[in-house]
């Protein structure tokens, strides 16, 4: 048996490779929109895909399920439980084998038995694991977004994301339940999820990429809940806000999203294009280091550094659907290609082209002014603020709020900020903070974008402000769960 790990660490999203080596044939678990490099990973092991499935319609990426059971030649596997409103559109095309609680299949001679598994969502599946010719015993369990390492699936998106109404107390019992079920497996089953640590699919995934069912038992809370009534208010607390794109990802997962065998390559653009771009009402997404940013841009641009968290931000603050423009520095040339994939991954596939420090260049020689966004030290801020000089917006998440936060702050995460911009004052001077200055500078970009021209940013955050030993206070929103 063969098990290879593909995590994207962008999404902190993990497909898996399943191949039997003695036929040469493999299953992909849950792969994202990138199937060349899933194709190219299959090759690289000498595994012909005969097999591709998923373990539920995903909020976070793209599924490249159905391009890569396309383009292989591979029956997909799909889940036929969770009513009628989460069966997949395509469900009766001729290469899809649907599945339900109970069913089993094979790959040369590994065999899958399949459980489901719903809460997180109500089509989910969860694969048990057996390689026949090693035992008649189960080795692992391939979990999705099912139980994490350490933590379990979040109950709510359909509810905050989908926007199903009063959906999420049901779904977290129904959660419950399905935990209940799991734990009858055996404690040595090796346990594969989904996800890992950075994933906005929960609130306290492990960065260890497996475990197992009996360790889970010891210190998984999710596995670890005294009661129903105890897990429900438990998994409910604290979960972050989902990105404004998860909204579109499930009907686009369960209705079938456009074929996309290859990832798109951004074009560079001629500096004069930039003026153009910004007039036609695209996005135009500037991935340079933040500090350079802040000292200076093209105005109506938007600040989305390229790292870590580049996609969840982008999926927060650009409306999806939105065609995209890049700006980037000779320091992040080499990100172009990464910020494109990464975009892509998530739906945002019309990336129209890339301007570089010429276009910022030119745009100064024409006379045009250029931006900057202005910072406030915390001890200047907190003296405009104790006489009303000011106005602090905080763009965390609730549950960094509820750990603490500044009296009298307004609460807008960034991932609510474009649906709540009436929320930030345009009458007086507002002052803008994130944990460290990340967040808030994306969140200025998207202010100036929409007209606000009195926001600053507060040097060093958060942090910064608790370090200074300002005052603080706890205490989730009143509009948090």
């Amino acid at each position: 048996m063969l098990l290879k790990r593909l995590h994207d660490e962008p999404l902190a999203q993990t497909a898996w490779l399943v191949g039997c080596q003695a036929t040469g044939t493999a299953l992909i678990i849950d792969p994202n929109r990138d199937v060349q490099a899933v194709m190219a990973s299959a090759a690289a092991e000498g595994m012909r895909i005969t097999h591709v499935t998923e373990t539920h319609i995903h909020a976070d990426f793209i599924s490249g399920a159905r391009d890569l059971a396309r383009l292989t030649g591979a029956t997909l596997l799909l889940s036929d439980e969770g009513g009628e409103d989460w069966r997949y559109a395509y469900r009766e095309e001729p290469n899809v084998r649907r599945l339900k609680d109970g069913d089993a299949f094979m790959v040369g001679n590994l065999r899958f038995d399949v459980m489901h598994t719903p809460g997180h969502t109500p089509e989910h599946l969860s694969f048990v694991l057996t390689d026949t010719p090693a035992s008649d015993q189960p080795i692992g369990v391939f979990t999705g977004d099912f139980v994490f390492v350490g933590d379990v699936g979040r109950p709510d998106l359909l509810e905050r994301a989908a926007h199903v109404a009063h959906s999420m107390d049901d779904a977290a019992r129904t959660l419950y339940a399905s935990i209940r079920r799991f734990k009858t497996l055996p404690d040595w089953l090796q346990l594969w999820p989904g996800h890992g640590a950075g994933s906005a699919c929960g609130k306290a995934l492990g960065a260890v990429p497996s475990s197992t069912l009996g360790y889970e038992r010891i210190v998984n809370w999710g596995l670890r809940a005294p009661s129903e009534a105890a897990f429900v208010a438990e998994v409910l607390a604290g979960q972050p806000e989902p990105p404004a794109y998860f909204a579109h990802m499930k009907r686009l997962n369960r209705d079938g999203a456009p074929r996309l065998d290859v990832l798109p390559v951004a074009p560079a653009l001629p500096p004069f294009a930039l003026a153009d771009a910004l007039e036609s009402g695209a996005a135009v997404v500037d991935i340079r280091p933040g500090d350079s940013f802040a000292a200076r841009h093209v105005p109506g641009t938007i600040a989305l550094p390229y790292g870590r968290s580049f996609s969840t931000y982008a999926g927060s603050v650009i409306p999806f659907g939105t065609p995209i423009y890049l700006v980037a520095d000779g320091a992040r040339a080499a990100s172009v290609p990464k910020a494109v994939r990464d975009l892509s991954i998530i739906g945002y596939e019309r990336v129209i082209g890339v301007f570089g420090d010429d276009a910022l260049e030119a745009w100064a020689r024409a006379g045009r002014p250029m931006a900057h966004i202005g910072a406030v030290s915390v001890a200047d801020a907190a003296r405009e603020v104790e006489r009303g000089a000011a106005v602090f917006v905080d763009v965390r998440k609730s549950s960094e709020w509820a750990e603490g936060h500044v009296a009298g702050a307004t609460p807008v995460p960034l991932p609510e900020l474009l649906a709540r911009l009436t929320d930030v004052p345009r009458d007086q001077p507002v002052i803008v903070h994130c944990q460290g200055g990340g967040r808030s500078l994306t969140a200025l970009s998207v202010l100036a974008h929409h007209g606000f021209t009195n926001v600053r940013n507060l040097t060093g955050g958060f942090s910064a402000w608790r370090t200074a030993g300002l005052p603080v206070e706890t205490g989730a929103p009143v509009s948090a769960r």
